[in-house]
């Protein structure tokens, strides 16, 4: 495929690279080509790298820690390449995210980004909220339990971006839930909060946000944002942000948008090349609510 200007690299909405497969990425960084499969028709392209090519990367991850004791960014950097990084921080649940470490060392992992390549690079995304019950007839229990006190570290180490987004269902997290209840024997089931209900979390979250110097951003929540009053301060958000990338790295990439992704649903994003596959690259985290491929769903 011929490539006429500088792309956004997408490392990955389809599975944790920098949690599991940073060696894997900076090989075909060095090789200079990656092979990209399409998620559906499985067809596969080649898609050229180097930094001339590449405007920027921008990395998607739970758990930064062999990528910084690598220190692949350095590595990265080096080279010429230029990154952002989008880092979920969720509320500690052996349950939701089992295979996550603990809350407090992603929290250095997210200092750590921070001091080597600046706040400016980091967006937090507290991704999804879920409202559950674990327990039958037991009470409603939501994930937000930490999110106070995430949001208070994110705050000192001057990142001023927050995104979030609701639960969305799909028919593979049933599979999961049963496989979880057969094997530990552990009961859970989401819930759906009314509309009315989200945009009184929206707004409370906004409000602890903003006395922190955070602006909260959504995710693919279009119905939220509708309803919203345009003083709220909210923002709809693009995961992969073409014109803030320019303001960091300079111009060149393309500002198109990226109608591939959740459009109707309130997507921003700006067009990228995303290099994960699902079938290849199956997430070792095994987060209950994952829309991608856990491991688990490959047994």
């Amino acid at each position: 495929m011929k490539q006429t200007r500088p792309f956004i690299l997408s490392a990955s909405r389809r599975t944790d690279i920098p949690g599991f497969y940073t060696d894997w990425f900076m090989a075909q960084i060095k090789n200079g080509v990656f092979k990209v499969k399409h998620p559906f028709t499985k067809k596969e392209r080649q898609i050229r790298v180097s930094p001339d090519l590449v405007h920027s990367i921008v990395f998607w991850s739970k758990n930064y820690e062999y990528f910084l004791k690598t220190k692949t960014g350095e590595k990265l950097a080096s080279s010429g390449y230029r990154f952002y990084f989008n880092f979920t921080i969720n509320s500690e649940s052996s349950i939701l995210e089992p295979g996550l470490p603990a809350l407090d060392k992603r929290c250095e992992q997210l200092a750590q980004i921070a001091d080597r390549f600046g706040p400016e690079t980091i967006a937090w995304r507290f991704d999804p909220v879920c409202f559950y019950q674990d327990k039958k007839q037991g009470p409603e229990k939501s994930n937000l339990k930490h999110f106070p006190l995430i949001a208070q570290t994110v705050s000192s180490l001057g990142v001023k971006k927050c995104v979030t987004s609701f639960f969305d269902w799909c028919a593979k997290i049933d599979s999961r839930i049963k496989r979880l209840y057969k094997e530990k024997d552990l009961y859970l089931k989401f819930i759906d909060p009314p509309l009315e209900k989200k945009i009184t979390v929206i707004r409370n979250m906004a409000k602890n946000l903003k006395s922190l110097g955070i602006k909260l951003h959504l995710c693919c929540e279009k119905d939220i944002f509708r309803a919203l009053p345009p003083s709220s301060g909210i923002q709809q958000n693009a995961c992969i942000d073409g014109t803030l990338l320019q303001s960091l790295f300079g111009p060149s990439c393309t500002l198109a948008k990226d109608f591939g992704q959740r459009a109707p649903k309130g997507c921003q994003c700006t067009k990228s090349v995303d290099i994960g596959s699902y079938d290849d690259h199956p997430c070792l985290h095994n987060c209950l609510f994952c829309y991608a491929r856990p491991s688990v769903d490959t047994r």
